[in-house]
């Protein structure tokens, strides 16, 4: 019976241990991605195409500095790739595609189709909001990520004229 006790209990610390591994996971391919788009939603408001973020121009040093964000973001994916079960990785290559986007857009860099910044950060923060829904549900975390709040309209700030997009 000692055996099977120790089988069991075997088991159980690497459940845990993959558990944490893929959490870390997780965790940090989110960040590296929220990372790299809030430095392109930079570049685009150094643009005119959004306002709000402080404008950053898109320097040799920037640009090599994205790329090195660029190439972290690649290897947590294939971190993902071996750790996620298949609806979180899902979900992050969708979320990939929406950070490329945005660095289509923020870069200039011509697509097949015309886009607009505000729609494909929405669509950004959708995947990335679906991403994180997968990754709780693969690690047994039920429940929302949180409820919805609204933000005081006296702390919101004043209205903007609307640049061009």
């Amino acid at each position: 019976m000692t055996s099977v006790n120790e089988r069991t209990r075997w088991r159980r610390q690497q459940a845990v241990r993959w558990d944490e591994q893929r959490l870390s996971a997780y965790a940090e391919y989110a960040h590296a991605v929220k990372e790299l788009a809030a430095r392109y939603q930079m570049i685009a408001a150094a643009r005119g195409l959004v306002s709000g973020p402080m404008p950053l121009a898109p320097t040799p040093e920037v640009l090599l500095e994205l790329s090195v964000l660029e190439s972290r973001r690649s290897a947590l994916s294939e971190t993902l790739g071996l750790l996620g079960d298949t609806e979180a990785n899902t979900a992050s290559k969708t979320l990939d595609h929406c950070v490329w986007r945005l660095e289509c857009l923020a870069r200039d860099i011509a697509t097949e189709t015309e886009q607009n910044w505000d729609q494909a950060y929405l669509e950004f923060r959708d995947a990335r909001s679906r991403f994180v829904e997968r990754a709780r549900a693969s690690l047994g975390v039920s429940g929302a990520v949180a409820r919805d709040v609204v933000w005081p309209v006296a702390w919101r700030p004043a209205a903007r004229p609307s640049s061009p997009r």
